[in-house]
């Protein structure tokens, strides 16, 4: 982690650091709404690594896979900028998990948009949901340091 994490995001167990590219922006002069999306997910990317679930999935060949995604647009994002972005788990339910998310603006100082993402543990040999393994639950609470 090249920065320091803003208060703002001081309860999100994952943050990735995105800088804000020309190609972002679209004709209205701020960055598009789908590249929030993509912020989303690479956070909920950063959550699973410094979680240390990438190696259990990639072994098993199980993992997340997405299933709703929500964004709360809260102001503007112009180039140039570097986003922050968070990710933490909401709700650990039997087969799904909620990952709520903050996108934190340097430039700005302040929390630019929100949003949750659902995902779904799936086996994608079998190509169907299944319950999340005690191992991932275990490793997400002991990264989280709470029940969630």
């Amino acid at each position: 982690m090249n920065f320091e994490k803003p208060p703002e995001l001081a309860d999100y167990f994952a943050v990735a650091e995105i800088p804000v590219q020309w190609g972002d922006m679209d004709s209205f002069q701020h960055v598009n709404n789908t590249v929030y999306l993509r912020w989303f997910e690479s956070a909920r990317v950063e959550y699973l690594s410094a979680a240390k679930l990438d190696g259990v999935m990639a072994a098993t060949g199980t993992g997340p896979i997405l299933y709703s995604v929500t964004c709360n647009f809260r102001r503007q994002v112009r180039f140039p900028d570097t986003m922050l972005v968070g990710a933490k788990a909401t709700r650990l339910g039997g087969t799904s998990i909620r990952i709520g998310h903050a996108i934190y603006s340097v430039e700005q100082k302040q929390i630019v948009a929100d949003g949750e993402s659902g995902v779904v543990y799936f086996d994608y040999m079998k190509q169907q949901a299944m319950r999340i393994p005690d191992e991932i639950r275990e490793l997400m609470h002991t990264f989280e340091g709470h029940d969630i």
